[in-house]
């Protein structure tokens, strides 16, 4: 996929299927995500209430980049405090939010999930 703006996000989530309850989120860890995915790594289900993402907002969104069809989706309880955010009113972030230690425990968890190695999911994403 070509580069990864707001625009670009938006307009492939025009349909989708789950809403936002974060207001904020990191282009950089959505670009990481993608590229495992383009690659056919398979993650750990995302969590939502009804239509709303509860956890796995990164990857809800990167599988639609990607027309990932493999992901799956659990029940999992809302808050009191979950909000729902139109994914036009969601603030998409240059930032990168995951420190190196958090990214590599990341790799693990994905190598593992997919039985390869650390250094071929580290592969994916440099």
């Amino acid at each position: 996929m070509d580069e990864i703006t707001t625009s670009t996000i938006l307009k492939h989530l025009e349909k989708a299927k789950y809403k936002s309850t974060h207001d904020k989120l990191s282009i950089p860890i959505i670009n990481r995500i993608l590229k495992k995915m383009e690659y056919g790594i398979k993650f750990e289900p995302i969590r939502v209430n009804g239509n709303l993402i509860i956890d796995g907002h990164h990857r809800y969104v990167s599988s639609i980049l990607a027309s990932f069809n493999k992901l799956e989706v659990v029940s999992y309880p809302k808050t009191s405090a979950t909000k729902e955010f139109k994914w036009s009113s969601v603030t998409f972030l240059d930032e990168e939010w995951d420190t190196k230690e958090k990214i590599k425990r990341l790799n693990e968890i994905d190598a593992s999930y997919n039985n390869l190695t650390l250094k071929d999911v580290m592969a994916l994403t440099d």
